[in-house]
């Protein structure tokens, strides 16, 4: 056992020294918005007058099957804090881990680089155990410094036992879904797999807490999320779903490393299907190829978009209700009169939808800087294929990804608000509102192709645009940042529709800087030198 488990530590130091930028920037982006939050529902409720009207609201199903339940009779800032956003954290602090397990497991076998660390004199399960490792630190820290902070704002309701049972349910979701990765490291024979099972997990946990939270409190228990929200943080301050997360996440670790111990290298569980004898003509040209290659992603993500358009549409028909005398939706609403405010509410889900249509598209995209660092462009290259054409062959595919999540959101959005309202929105007014945000999207694509065309190691700080634009368009009410701030992105130039008349100069120029981006891009990728 001991020879198994060689060299972990040096290990663990060699990954903490790869993800040395990587791990900081997911601690920091989550804390900080961790922290901003009581103190944002500070200001904006003052009173327990006014946090009691919030929880009132707060009651609707739609929103308890959204956010998970709450101590809505005793609504303080604490419990506000952990109602409102310790679930949907904690989903983001699952992505981390399913993230980084992923990168430095089945991610690393599959590249070869597992072959090479076991040449050396390290143990069989060390990589896998270092890496284990790693994310557990990590996570504690992150519980750690989430525990303290909220404690460190002097929040009457913000206790220390809370606090820490706050940080606490992060990091143990965290290790949690490590271990799920781990196992599915095992079970799958490539990386996609292993992040799409272990995605797949978290968004099952999700909807069973959700149908359990609304309808059989039971079945919340099935989920790993509803043990989260079990912890009834800032409230009666329940430590054992904590202690459960925990003892399973062992079990895991340790069927992890007994499957990792009995299986081959770059072997999986899961029986591979085979394929074709023969490849048609379609997958020997670059697009068919680069699209076989991202197929699986790109369904799954239609499916998300599609059901996220379904998910906000079920609750249109309670929104009226819902925003009446919500101060903080108020705010973030547009001010328009002859409005009704499931109108007004449109223009900001739309900004979320197209944000989050954005990302499949982008990722579509960085996949070809992403086959490059693998040296696998070398072999196409190499044949009767141009540097344009293969470019363009992943241009066109992250185009066409585009304008099929933004249609698929509308659709969903525009079906099931049909469903539940009395007197429906036309399609036409949902999916105008929708397309509208094409062009901003066509020029997040061509900063894609910029970056990848000049400065590839750099492509991936497109996502930090994303980020930003996500945080200045969303929350700029909240928090009342000025025009110019939001305008700093393509998003913030759109018509928001269908409070706001249709202005086209801005349509125009955006898509012009598109093309602009995009025919930069290209003569920068023909120019520059392949990385190997």
């Amino acid at each position: 056992m001991a020879d198994n488990m060689k060299k972990t530590g040096a290990l663990s130091r060699f990954i903490i020294r790869r993800d040395r930028i990587r791990i900081p920037l997911w601690l920091i982006g989550i804390v900080f918005f961790t922290l901003i939050v009581p103190i944002a529902f500070t200001d904006l409720y003052p009173s327990q007058e006014d946090r009691t009207g919030m929880a009132e609201t707060m009651e609707n199903p739609a929103m308890t099957a959204m956010v998970g339940p709450g101590d809505l009779s005793n609504y303080t800032i604490g419990a506000m804090t952990a109602h409102q956003m310790l679930l949907l954290t904690a989903v983001v602090v699952g992505i981390m881990s399913i993230l980084l397990v992923t990168r430095h497991t089945r991610a690393d076998e599959e590249d070869g680089r597992i072959e090479m660390v076991r040449s050396l004199p390290v143990g069989r399960l060390s990589n896998l155990n270092a890496t284990l490792f790693v994310l557990g630190i990590t996570n504690v820290i992150l519980a750690l410094i989430t525990g303290f902070g909220l404690y460190a704002l002097g929040i009457e309701s913000m206790g220390m036992e809370g606090s820490l049972l706050y940080g606490a349910a992060l990091g143990a979701t965290g290790i949690f879904f490590a271990g799920v990765t781990a196992l599915f490291a095992q079970l799958s024979e490539n990386s996609r797999g292993t992040t799409g099972f272990s995605i797949a997990v978290l968004i099952i946990a999700y909807l069973v807490r959700a149908v359990g939270d609304v309808g059989n409190e039971a079945l919340s228990w099935i989920s790993p999320l509803g043990w989260v929200t079990q912890t009834e943080a800032y409230a009666t301050n329940n430590w054992w779903p904590i202690v459960l997360m925990l003892g399973v996440s062992i079990i895991l670790f340790i069927l992890a490393n007994y499957l990792n111990a009995v299986r081959d290298l770059e072997a999986g569980f899961f029986p591979a299907r085979p394929g074709r004898k023969y490849a048609s003509s379609f997958l020997q040209s670059p697009i068919g190829l680069a699209l076989r290659l991202q197929r699986t992603g790109i369904i799954a993500w239609a499916i998300g978009m599609f059901v996220m358009g379904i998910s906000y549409g079920s609750i249109m028909g309670d929104l009226e209700s819902f925003f009446a005398g919500n101060e903080v939706m108020e705010q973030m609403l547009m001010e328009e009169e002859g409005y009704t405010l499931t109108e007004q509410f449109i223009p900001m889900l739309m900004i979320i939808m197209a944000l989050l249509a954005t990302v499949p598209p982008i990722m579509a995209m960085n996949k070809l800087y992403g086959e490059e660092k693998k040296n696998r462009i070398e072999h196409l290259l190499g044949r009767a294929v141009s540097r344009t054409r293969l470019m363009g062959s992943y241009v066109v595919i992250s185009i066409v990804n585009g304008f099929i999540m933004l249609s698929l959101t509308a659709i969903g959005l525009w079906a099931a608000g049909a469903a539940v309202m009395e007197d429906g929105f036309a399609f036409g007014t949902i999916y105008g509102a929708a397309l509208v945000y094409y062009p901003a999207m066509l020029v997040m694509i061509g900063l894609a192709v910029l970056l990848i065309g000049f400065l590839p190691r750099l492509a991936s700080l497109i996502w930090l645009y994303v980020f930003y634009s996500f945080i200045v368009l969303y929350l700029g009410g909240l928090f009342q940042f000025p025009d110019w701030v939001g305008q700093l992105s393509p998003y913030g130039h759109i018509s928001q529709l269908p409070v706001e008349e249709m202005e086209w100069v801005p349509v125009v120029i955006l898509t012009v800087t598109a093309v602009v981006l995009l025919v930069v891009g290209f003569i920068g990728y023909r120019k520059r030198d392949m990385e190997g």
